[in-house]
């Protein structure tokens, strides 16, 4: 029903924007869009430009992007890889990926979209499958960088502890992750109270959400148990961004959300 919503509340623009051939063919209607905020076009330029600059993004390598969505970031990338990058991008929207196919994937064959069947509360009621329990359908060994934006913001402690074995089992050595989280710091809580921010104040031991009656709209770890995790996975922290969600100075935060950088060890 959100979905749907969306979809008619920008029926007239989008339908103006296709009379009038405001919007180009690599990007969705507006009504499509069905995550993230602000410019399409902007935010997915902005994301390429963290893959770079934190992670060291190179034209050559194999990227996986996990939630994919309907590529905002997937739509940069292509006129940053070369012919020998390769994209590939997963996602639990069927509608996502079938876009993303069809307009990217068929002049772009480097650039590959498959759908996860997944249940997700926010995203996906369609299904029993958890992600607890999914394997990423890639070889060991195949990605020199992956990334998520606004993935690990929406899962639960057993998802997400599975999520980052897989990452790093799908890892080249000495490859790295880019993903961002809400974390949870003595810090960040204060900061949450004081400036008026995100209100995760629902504690449920090691994490706590926004909304308790849809757990996986937006999720909060502990950043000890967080850590933990990295560490269980293989997988070692580089460097950790604060984002300004706590209610901080945007000019002096890497983004809206906490991001994190980890490295497989070599």
């Amino acid at each position: 029903m959100r979905l749907f919503a969306r979809r008619l509340f920008y029926l007239p623009i989008d339908l103006v924007e296709s009379i009038t051939g405001k919007r180009d063919a690599m990007t969705p209607p507006r009504g499509m869009v069905f995550v993230g905020s602000g410019d399409f076009k902007a935010q997915g330029q902005i994301m390429l430009g963290q893959l770079v600059k934190l992670a060291g993004l190179q034209p050559h390598e194999q990227v996986l992007d996990v939630g994919s969505g309907i590529g905002r970031v997937a739509v940069p990338l292509t006129q940053y890889l070369n012919r020998e990058g390769s994209y590939e991008g997963i996602d639990i929207v069927r509608k996502g990926v079938d876009w993303c196919r069809r307009k990217i994937s068929k002049d772009h064959p480097n650039f590959r979209f498959t759908h996860i069947d997944l249940k997700n509360d926010l995203y996906n009621l369609s299904t029993e499958q958890e992600a607890k329990g999914f394997v990423f359908p890639y070889v060991d060994a195949r990605f020199d960088v992956v990334f998520l934006f606004s993935v690990f913001t929406h899962m639960m402690p057993d998802d997400t502890a599975n999520y980052l074995h897989q990452i790093a089992r799908v890892l080249k050595p000495g490859g790295r992750c880019l993903a961002t989280f809400f974390i949870l710091t003595d810090d960040s809580k204060a900061d949450m109270m004081r400036y008026k921010g995100l209100q995760f104040v629902h504690q449920k031991g090691h994490y706590a959400l926004l909304d308790p009656s849809v757990k996986e709209a937006n999720v909060a770890f502990e950043q000890d148990w967080l850590h933990k995790q990295v560490s269980l996975a293989g997988l070692q922290i580089e460097r950790n961004f604060l984002g300004y969600w706590p209610g901080l100075d945007k000019q002096q935060t890497a983004g809206f959300q906490d991001m994190l950088l980890f490295r497989k060890p070599v």
